[in-house]
């Protein structure tokens, strides 16, 4: 019998339930994978907490990779027994098996294992549009990166390094600042004891950075303001402290004609021929040993509560999986 973790009601990690699902065969279209490990990632708190709201109840998590299984019919791309992995709705990820779109799955390399997958393919992909979509870098230029001892910042400052761009990463600890520091990070803010935008401002002559990397939110958002350099782009990209605060147009003038935007990776991987581009991209950095992927936390599907805790409490750092 198939398992999955699914919640009721929105709340606390206390809602996750362990529950036997059927599973089923696939439709036309569709395939049936059989995972063997599932990412989790802090997104999946939103739809816990009903931040963003879906109809109850629901399965929890949206990556994961595995084996397929079975397929229906007018499948294209995938056959039974390709290893895939993927990063999208519909939820439900946090499951030994359950039906999926086909086109939906991304064929993994021979070199890379399915729990590397899981724990690199949602952050991996959203590092890679945040680097190579969102605003035209170049060698030299320098970009604040807020959590970057997290899973997408460890990955993102390692990508940075390889293009030679510069990374000031913000942390909370001395132990984050070390692991920052050893995946490409050239300068580290730790930002409960130094204030964030007079330290951009003292590491770039008084310029701020051309772009923000900010995936906390609410009790960044000022800072991250004030470090941008005039007409700099605050990518607000998540809101792990709180929803980012209503923003006044004239604060982006006053702040150097400043831009804003809190983009979302379905918009950047909803083109096929785009998402095989990016996922291409990570792969061969991945398989050609230039991008590690830190796998710091493993967790059985049945512990998801307590695996929900950690993350909001701060207590991961690099990546975190569920090991089937």
């Amino acid at each position: 019998m198939a398992h999955a973790v699914r919640f009721h009601e929105t709340g606390g990690p206390d809602v996750l339930t362990w529950e036997e699902v059927t599973v089923g065969e696939p439709g036309p279209g569709e395939v049936r994978v059989r995972h063997e490990a599932v990412g989790l990632n802090f997104a999946d708190t939103y739809f816990r907490t009903g931040l963003y709201p879906v109809r109850l109840p629901e399965g929890m998590g949206v990556e994961a990779a595995g084996v397929v299984e079975a397929v229906g019919d007018g499948v294209t791309g995938v056959a039974a027994g390709d290893r895939v992995t993927y990063s999208g709705s519909p939820l439900g990820a946090y499951s030994t098996e359950r039906i999926m779109p086909a086109s939906h799955l991304i064929v993994l390399p021979p070199q890379i294992s399915c729990e590397t997958a899981a724990a690199m393919t949602m952050r991996g992909l959203t590092a890679a549009y945040l680097l190579r979509r969102i605003h035209t870098l170049k060698s030299g230029d320098t970009v604040l990166l807020h959590a970057a001892a997290g899973g997408v910042g460890l990955i993102l400052s390692q990508w940075a390094a390889l293009l030679g761009i510069r990374v000031i990463g913000t942390v909370s600890s001395e132990e984050k600042a070390e692991l920052a520091l050893a995946h490409g990070c050239e300068h580290v803010i730790r930002y409960r004891h130094e204030d964030v935008a007079e330290r951009v401002r003292e590491l770039t002559g008084g310029a701020g950075v051309p772009v923000v990397f900010d995936s906390i939110g609410k009790d960044t958002f000022a800072g991250s303001l004030a470090s941008l350099a005039r007409r700099g782009l605050l990518v607000c990209f998540g809101t792990a402290s709180g929803p980012v605060p209503p923003i006044d147009a004239m604060q982006l003038a006053l702040t150097g004609s400043v831009f804003v935007t809190r983009p979302a990776l379905a918009d950047y991987i909803a083109d096929p021929a785009e998402r095989a581009a990016l996922a291409g991209e990570l792969f061969e950095h991945v398989v050609a040993g230039r991008i590690r992927i830190e796998i710091n936390q493993r967790y059985d599907l049945e512990d998801a509560e307590q695996a929900h805790r950690d993350l909001e409490s701060g207590r991961t750092t690099g990546s975190s999986v569920f090991v089937l």
